[in-house]
This record gives structure tokens, C-alpha cells and sequence, in this order.
């Protein structure tokens, strides 16, 4: 199921739906009205003349805050996501979508087509709802296809298959927007058992969330975005939506799967989101830019090259330079562009600071091997050169408690943040992955903020995911390579054989 909003949970969820056995929903209390407008109504003079930021670095203050924002939305919720999961984070959000449009509020939602987990009639359920629209991105390899159709795809047009929408955003009212690295699965709110990301989100409200709006309507309204029901006849399947929409609620009233303790915190967050304002942690920036690429990325006259508008607004942040610029990026897949830009700032005195994933603590194989081809070079270069360690101790700090105390062992964290800051006084919030896919294939987009309390901050968490105890400083006589099972360095080695262009 789709849902780009919240929730944890720790149970595993039944693969279909069925009816559930067992009323929890009468033994909770629910929400106590959509009433967003009031929140926001103190900040009315603000919200016209500048954009609210506040960075959520922590999963579940990222998760609750989408439930609050969900059940507080008053007329819209645009969704826009990479990955949507059927785990208990999917499924509790598919519940709070769903009560958001039988409250009359209109649920809109594009997800790219190759990370869809759900089945064709789950989508089409929610789809059937009168409030509820789903629309699938470049749909040529996953929703209504078999493996041969795929394949068939792929072979037509390799370039065209490879054009992925990697943008995420979550809209609420055209008043509050959300976006960053995290999509939408356990493991981005720190609720997997066996591995979370180290992820960063940041919550934008005011001027800026009118060019966030701008790009989703973009996105909605290009013929890449198909109709469920343009790829999906429903005559092919039984909807059933009374007992499908009838389990979301039950399972996510289920104090098993939606536990109390996180319901509470929700319900405690206007008053958290008071002490935000009064505190000065949300900062009212007059200098904030929304960039987003353009459906479909480029124009293929140039290959797997082209760029986008993303690429270019960062490679000009870098280009202009003058004491630092520091990178959080899990996967770093350099090409001759992007070293020469390296190049040239450390030539004008410009240190150049990037954390990325080690062998131990990466999710994408293909991708490390495609950094391990060049971290030689960068290292020579004059790059300093983080990696990430799987049992990063800052964990202990960012990771949701309830998860913690549950367990009687630690997953594995690995880097998914992506940030930079330059000269500490420009802060760079978003989707894009130093690699060639973010910057030619993938469409992306970043929150660009001039703030010195914002970068700085920003910079200050990013100094202590490179501490001892968080990631390993890579020298040219040292890398943690070998401090990985043999069984994951030998995964890796096979991975060589795929083109570069497309990591």
C-alpha cells in the first residue's frame, strides 16, 4: 500500500487483506479535528514574508510529525515518493491517508513505478476512494507488467527504463511541506530490525512551499505520471474496498502493530511544535530555494549524460566556494566532472569533506564498487574521505528508542542522508546522491537555505557522524574494507560488470 506519511510499529504485517479478526479502533481515542489553519495562524506575517525551517534529523520525530500534519490537514495532501513499502510504516500510513480523505481532505499521490511493493488491487482500493487519487511515474517496469514484459521494456528503451523519479516530498494545505532523503518503509523512521538509515528530512512552511507545490503540479500534470486506472482495469479484480479499508483501520488501532506510547506523542505535538517556535529552533530564513528537476530529467541528446537542473545548482554552490564545502552522500560514484570540480575548489584553498558509506554499512553493492573504482584518485585528488560505520554510535542518539529497548542487539545503520554545506553559511537539504543517476537519469530535488544558524547547525551534525566512534577516516594506506564478512566482499566483486553510467 501507498503512503508517504508515518507511523511505527513492530510487528510483520500479513502479506493480504482479509478481515481482521478482533475491534481495537472503539478502544482509542482518534483524532480531535483537522484544524491546521489554527496552528499556523499566530505565524500568518511570517509564513508571507519568509519560510519557517526545521530539520528533522531523527526518524520518529519525522514519522510523528507526518502523522500530525496528516490528521491537522484541513483541504490537501500531496504526496510524492521513490519507495512506498507494505510494511507497518506503509500500512499505518495507508490508514492515516484514508481517514484524512473520509474527512473530505483530497489525497493525491505519485510514486515512482519501480519501487512499488503493492499489488494492483490495493492501489486501485485506494484509488476507488472519492478523495483519493493515485497516479504511477515512467510505469515500464513493475505495476500491471510480468517479467517478460519488463525485460521487453528494457530492451526497447534502456535510457527511457532507467529515468526514475527519486523526488519526495509530502505537502500538506500548500501550507507545510516535508522533504529530504527519507522515503517511505521501516527502515527511513529507524523501526527495521535488521537495518536503518541514518536519514535527514527537513520541514519547510511559508513562502518556499509555493515552488514545492509548483514542482509537484508539474509532476501530476506530465504524461509520464499515468492514471492507476489507465494501467490497471478494474474489471480484472475484486476490490473489495468495505474490508480492505476496514483491516487498515483495525490493524493500525491494533495497539501491536501502532503502539500507544507513539499515538501519545502525536497527540502531544502542537505543544511540542509551540516550544519549537519559542525555542528558535525553527528559523524563519528569508533566502530559501526549492529546486527540482524536470519530469523526465532531460532531453536524451546526450546519452546517459544531460544533467539536470538539480546537478547544475549544486555544481554551481561548489564552483563558488571559498573555505569549505562538506558532503554527506551514501553513495559516492564521481565521474570526470565531477573530480575536476573537486579539483579545482581544493586548488583555490577550498577544503572538500565527504561522508559516505562503508563497504560494511552500504545498501547498494553496485554502487560501492563503483566508489571503490576511484576513492584512489579522490584521495590523490586532495578529497578527505569519510566512511560510515554499521555500528555507528551515534545510533544510540538518532535512532527511536522504543525500537532500542525492544531489541537485544543493534541493526546495522548505514548512511542514506543527503546534505552538503558550504562555507557554513549555505545548507543543502534533499534527494540527490552524488552518482551519475542523481545527477543525469534520476529526477531529484533539494531545499537550498542561506542561513548561518541553519548551515551551521546542519555542520555541526555532520562533524559527528565523522567522529572515532561514527566513521573511519580513509587515508591511502588505510580502508575498512577488510573489516567487512567475506561473504558481503565477495558480493561485491561480481559487481563490476555493471556500466558505471548507471550507478
Amino acid at each position: 500500500m501507498l503512503l508517504a506519511v508515518i507511523l511505527s510499529a513492530c510487528a510483520e504485517p500479513p502479506p493480504k487483506y482479509a478481515a481482521f479478526e478482533g475491534e481495537f479502533c472503539s478502544q482509542i481515542k482518534l483524532d480531535e479535528g483537522r484544524n491546521l489553519s489554527v496552528h499556523l495562524a499566530p505565524l500568518d506575517s511570517l509564513l508571507n514574508a519568509s519560510t519557517g525551517v526545521y530539520t528533522l534529523e531523527e526518524g520518529d520525530v519525522s514519522m510523528v510529525t507526518r502523522a500530525w500534519l496528516t490528521e491537522a490537514a484541513e483541504k490537501t495532501i500531496d504526496i510524492q515518493y521513490f519507495i512506498f513499502s507494505t510494511d507497518n510504516i506503509g500500512l499505518i500510513a495507508a490508514d492515516y491517508l484514508l481517514r484524512a480523505a473520509d474527512d473530505g481532505v483530497k489525497v493525491r499521490v505519485i510514486v515512482d513505478d519501480i519501487m512499488v511493493e503493492a499489488d494492483g488491487d490495493d492501489l486501485l482500493a485506494l484509488d476507488a476512494h472519492p478523495n483519493f487519487s493515485i497516479k504511477i511515474y515512467n510505469p515500464s517496469a513493475n505495476i500491471g507488467k510480468s517479467i517478460g514484459d519488463m525485460i521487453k521494456s528494457a530492451r526497447q528503451d534502456f535510457l527511457g527504463f532507467n529515468q526514475r523519479m527519486h523526488n519526495k516530498t509530502f505537502i500538506v494545505d500548500d501550507k507545510v511541506v516535508i522533504t529530504g532523503g527519507r522515503n517511505v518503509a521501516d527502515e527511513y523512521f529507524d523501526y527495521d530490525h535488521e537495518y536503518n538509515f541514518r536519514d535527514r528530512d527537513v520541514l519547510l512552511m511559508g513562502q518556499a512551499v509555493q515552488e514545492v507545490s509548483a514542482s509537484f503540479e508539474a509532476f501530476w500534470n506530465d504524461s509520464q505520471s499515468v492514471d492507476i486506472l489507465d494501467i490497471l482495469d478494474t474489471a480484472d479484480y475484486n476490490l473489495n474496498t468495505e474490508v480492505k479499508y476496514e483491516y487498515l483501520h483495525q490493524y493500525a488501532c491494533n495497539p501491536n502493530n501502532f503502539w500507544p506510547q507513539i499515538r501519545e506523542r502525536i497527540r502531544n505535538l502542537p505543544a511540542a511544535f509551540e516550544e519549537v517556535m519559542e525555542s528558535g529552533d525553527l528559523v524563519w530564513v528569508k533566502d530559501v530555494r526549492f529546486v527540482s528537476d524536470v519530469p523526465g530529467k532531460n532531453d536524451r541528446s546526450e546519452g546517459f549524460r544531460g544533467g539536470g537542473v538539480c546537478t547544475d545548482s549544486l555544481v554551481q554552490l561548489i564552483a563558488r566556494a571559498k573555505k569549505k564545502v562538506s558532503i554527506q552522500s551514501p553513495y559516492l560514484v564521481t565521474t570526470e566532472l565531477s573530480q575536476n570540480l573537486f579539483r579545482e575548489a581544493i586548488e583555490r584553498g577550498v577544503e572538500i569533506d565527504i561522508l559516505t558509506n562503508s563497504l560494511g554499512s552500504t545498501d547498494n553493492l553496485e554502487a560501492f564498487h563503483g566508489y571503490q573504482r576511484d576513492r584512489q584518485k579522490l584521495l590523490d585528488i586532495g578529497v578527505n574521505i569519510y566512511e560510515f560505520k554499521p555500528d555507528a554510535r551515534v545510533r544510540y542518539e538518532i535512532m527511536t528508542g522504543a525500537l532500542q529497548e525492544t531489541l537485544d542487539y543493534a541493526p546495522i545503520f548505514g548512511l542514506h542522508a543527503k546534505s552538503m554545506v558550504v562555507d557554513e553559511k549555505i545548507a543543502v537539504i534533499g534527494t540527490f546522491n552524488l552518482d551519475p543517476r542523481s545527477a543525469n537519469l534520476n529526477t531529484e530535488c533539494i531545499a537550498i537555505i542561506r542561513d548561518d544558524k541553519i548551515a551551521g547547525d546542519l555542520q555541526m551534525a555532520m562533524e559527528i557522524d565523522k567522529q572515532p566512534e561514527n566513521a573511519w577516516k580513509i587515508t591511502p594506506d588505510f580502508n575498512p574494507d577488510g573489516e567487512t564478512p567475506w561473504q558481503k566482499r565477495f558480493s561485491l566483486w561480481w559487481r563490476r560488470v555493471v556500466p558505471k553510467e548507471i550507478l
